[in-house]
């Protein structure tokens, strides 16, 4: 992908510079804030094609930087928005993802920053309109709602968890120790569980959108 315009929300400075200096590496554009007033100011001056926010962020320090993202989705919804946290936890994915909007969707903890080339392949597919979820909230979600995807197997459980990630199936296989050709299978094997049909489209964002939309909390 070619230079991005990325805003950055973070109000820790020495993860507002780190985060600059990954993605201004990477060529990107990057305008960098400390709290949700300057990240909505930000994006309402130049939307850009991707928004990285931090969801506890000032002046409440709750989840000032998720209501700001909520925002942006209903201002711009062709911003992609990337999320980060410190903690586990689905429930701001979810509610992101119920918001109809053109843009991608992405919830990652703030561990996954240090693995640059994963992260950065996370932040390109939000701005192309994808969907990536860290893999350990998956993994805490499945494990915490066992009849949610009562049908998968545990291996199809963990090919979702990458899916979600935004892993290819070559990633995936590597990951798992598997082959190309089983990596295959289990995924037409979730797709067939959830319901995902052929005509459908992008059937892997559908499969994870699928199984988070059930879990998501209600009001």
């Amino acid at each position: 992908m070619g230079g991005m315009r990325v805003v950055i929300a973070e109000d820790t400075a020495l993860m507002r510079e780190g985060l600059t200096a990954i993605v201004e590496r990477f060529g990107h554009a990057v305008t960098a804030v400390d709290d949700a007033p300057r990240l909505l100011r930000a994006v309402d001056a130049a939307p850009p094609d991707v928004v990285i926010t931090d969801i506890r962020m000032p002046p409440d320090n709750t989840d000032d930087g998720f209501r700001a993202a909520l925002a942006i989705r209903s201002r711009h919804p062709a911003v992609g928005i990337l999320m980060l946290s410190q903690f586990l936890g689905d429930s701001y994915a979810t509610r992101l993802l119920h918001e109809p909007a053109a843009g991608g969707v992405g919830y990652l903890l703030k561990d996954r920053v240090g693995r640059v080339a994963d992260f950065m392949h996370s932040l390109e597919l939000v701005a192309g309109g994808g969907v990536v979820i860290d893999p350990k909230v998956i993994q805490r979600s499945i494990a915490g709602r066992p009849g949610t995807l009562a049908s998968l197997s545990t291996r199809e459980r963990e090919v979702l968890a990458r899916m979600a990630a935004g892993d290819t199936n070559q990633q995936i296989a590597a990951a798992l120790h598997i082959s190309d050709g089983a990596v295959v299978k289990h995924i037409g094997n979730i797709f067939v569980k959830l319901g995902v049909q052929p005509e459908d489209g992008n059937r892997r964002v559908l499969a994870v959108l699928t199984y988070l939309r059930s879990t998501a909390p209600e009001g």
